[in-house]
C-alpha cells in the first residue's frame, strides 16, 4: 500500500505601512527604547529589512518613502505533526540583524528566525501627542489550491532584543485577523525589538500552501 505524506506550509508576508506627516517623512519582553532629537513631525517604521532611520542617532531624518522588500515568515508542518497542537516555530527570510538606528547595534542575532520591528515618532520640543502602532490582516491565510483558510489567530509572536534589559514596548501577542493596536509610541521616542513567530497547529488542515499578509501601520494625530 502506498502511504501519502500530508503537510501544510504557512506563509505570512509582513510589510510596514509608513505614514508621513506634513509631507515629511511584551512577559519579560525586552526592546531598545531610545531618545529622539525633537524636530519637525516625522514617523519612522520598519518591519524586517529596511533603510537607516537617519544620518545620526536620534535624528529620524531619513528620506521620505518606502524601502526594502516585503519580508516573509513561514513554516512547513511535518506530516506526522499536522494538527497535533504542537506549536511550530516559523522562519524568516529577513536578513536584518542590525539596528536601523545609526549605531547599527546587533539587535536580532538570528534573523532567520526573527523579524526586526521598530518605530519612532519625532515632534517639536514640548509636544505631548503620541503615535500608535497597529497591525491588520490584509490577506487571509488561504490555501493556494483550494478555498480553505487558516485563521490568523493561529499565529503568535514573542519579543526580545539582544543586550537590552529595558521592558518591551510591544508585548508578545497573537494576531486576531482584525486591526489591533500593538503599542503607543511617545513623543520623541524610538524603539525596536525582535519578533519570533510560531504557528499554533491546533487543528488538522487541508494539505497545501497557505499564503496571507499583514500590514503594520504607525500613525499620529
Amino acid at each position: 500500500m502506498k502511504h501519502m505524506q500530508r503537510h501544510n506550509t504557512i506563509r505570512l508576508a509582513a510589510s510596514a505601512g509608513l505614514v508621513a506627516l506634513c509631507l515629511v517623512d511584551i512577559g519579560a519582553a525586552h526592546a531598545w527604547n531610545l531618545d529622539v532629537v525633537a524636530g519637525s513631525r516625522r514617523l519612522f517604521l520598519h518591519v524586517g529589512n529596511g533603510a537607516l532611520s537617519g544620518s545620526g542617532n536620534g535624528t529620524l531624518d531619513a528620506a521620505v518613502g518606502r524601502s526594502g522588500p516585503v519580508n516573509l515568515v513561514q513554516v512547513t508542518v511535518p506530516a506526522t505533526a499536522v494538527g497535533t497542537g504542537a506549536a511550530q516555530p516559523m522562519t524568516s527570510n529577513s536578513t536584518q540583524s542590525n539596528s536601523l538606528w545609526a549605531d547599527g547595534y546587533l539587535v536580532c542575532p538570528d534573523p532567520s528566525r526573527q523579524m526586526l520591528v521598530g518605530a519612532g515618532y519625532r515632534i517639536a520640543s514640548g509636544a505631548t501627542t503620541s503615535a500608535s502602532l497597529s497591525v491588520a490582516q490584509t490577506t487571509p491565510l488561504t490555501n493556494t489550491a483550494t478555498t480553505d483558510t487558516i485563521p490568523f489567530s493561529q499565529i503568535s509572536w514573542t519579543v526580545s532584543a539582544a543586550g537590552s534589559s529595558v521592558p518591551g514596548v510591544i508585548p508578545a501577542g497573537t494576531f486576531t485577523g482584525a486591526s489591533q493596536t500593538l503599542a503607543t509610541v511617545p513623543a520623541n521616542r524610538y524603539f525596536e525589538n525582535c519578533h519570533t513567530f510560531s504557528y499554533a497547529n491546533s487543528a488538522v488542515r487541508a494539505a497545501g500552501t497557505y499564503n496571507g499578509g499583514v500590514t503594520y501601520t504607525l500613525s499620529a494625530p
